[in-house]
């Protein structure tokens, strides 16, 4: 018998799956963008790796792991503890790639670029539908009126979080830029 059958704890669906890779995927992007912070402001030592004078950017290494994960679910198709350990490695390797979403949409430019937010909002968001899409689907055909006001909640939530965040650019925007040049070797 399959273990992840035998023990509750270990039976994977796609809904905790998805749950394991945002959950990594979030603490991912946050931890990226606080350990950048602290090596630009040196507060932390530059840990950054160099070839031949070139800064590999986090989201190569973002791209390797995914490039891995991608070839072991597709080869392997892992099943219970494997699966979960998948997804949450997958979530990382997400994490990582999309932190710098806008380095590789244009190329380059700053790191603090917010289409890299407004990437990372996008794909937590997808990963969330998958999580909850079956609770949410419960949940509008039971209470079609909490759904609506949950609905309208998140939409105020992002467009605070939008609204925020342009402000934000606008005030720490040019702190952000002068750091990052200041920390560039």
């Amino acid at each position: 018998m399959n273990e992840s059958v035998r023990h509750p704890l270990h039976h994977e669906t796609p809904h905790r799956l998805a749950r394991r890779a945002l959950f990594s995927f979030i603490l991912t992007f946050v931890l990226s963008r606080v350990f950048v912070f602290l090596i630009m402001a040196k507060q932390i030592p530059n840990f950054y790796f160099f070839l031949q004078g070139t800064h590999v950017h986090h989201l190569n290494y973002g791209i390797f792991l995914m490039s891995v994960v991608c070839g072991y679910s597709v080869f392997r198709r892992p099943a219970g503890r494997a699966a979960e350990v998948t997804a949450l490695l997958y979530g990382v390797a997400m994490g990582l790639t999309f932190d710098e979403f806008g380095m590789w949409l244009h190329l380059g430019g700053s790191y603090w670029q917010r289409v890299s937010v407004d990437a990372v909002i996008v794909v937590a968001a997808l990963f969330g539908l998958v999580s909850f899409a079956r609770s949410l689907e419960r949940l509008e055909r039971r209470h079609f009126w909490a759904f609506l006001i949950l609905a309208i909640l998140l939409a105020g939530f992002g467009a605070v979080t939008y609204i925020a965040g342009l402000k934000l650019g606008g005030v720490m925007g040019q702190t952000l830029h002068d750091l990052e040049v200041a920390s560039s070797p």
